[in-house]
């Protein structure tokens, strides 16, 4: 295992509590491959020699599924079982995006966001994109992407 490795997933226990809360998605390699059945851009990663020092994550849906997830009458795990692959997308959930500390603060994060999002926009007509927030840096960095893709942002509330 890569000394980077091993800090992201460190970094997202500590973001996300997700062992805590049956509500999230409990990210793993099944994850991972659901998520690029969906859009080979839906993850993404920037990577040094010491291993990754950027994840986002990116799920492309529909608008239906975004609304049900957004009032809570799904789980975020339901509502990844429920998109299902070959589907038009209209709207796009910025599920997480992870930087190591050193690497914050230098628009990283932001630029391989955007590029995974236009990679997907160049498919599907996303008309909205949603988040459910976590940290104060994760809400910044969700509504400077939809004001550059100009595109309404809607949250799920804790």
């Amino acid at each position: 295992m890569s000394k980077n490795f091993g800090r992201m997933i460190q970094l997202a226990m500590d973001t996300f509590a997700v062992h805590n809360d049956p509500d999230q998605l409990d990210v793993d390699e099944k994850i991972i491959q659901q998520l690029e059945q969906l859009h080979p851009d839906a993850v993404s990663e920037l990577a040094n020699e010491d291993g990754p020092v950027i994840w986002v994550l990116l799920i492309p849906t529909t608008h239906e599924l975004m609304n049900e997830f957004i009032n809570k009458k799904i789980t975020e795990t339901e509502f990844l079982d429920r998109t299902k692959p070959g589907l038009m997308y209209d709207a796009l959930y910025l599920c997480s995006a992870m930087t190591l500390p050193e690497f914050r603060g230098k628009g990283a994060t932001k630029k391989i966001a955007l590029e995974a999002i236009r990679s997907i926009r160049s498919l599907h007509p996303i008309k909205t994109l949603f988040v459910w927030n976590f940290s104060g840096e994760g809400a910044a960095l969700a509504n400077s992407i939809a004001q550059h893709e100009g595109l309404p942002l809607l949250e799920r509330v804790h």
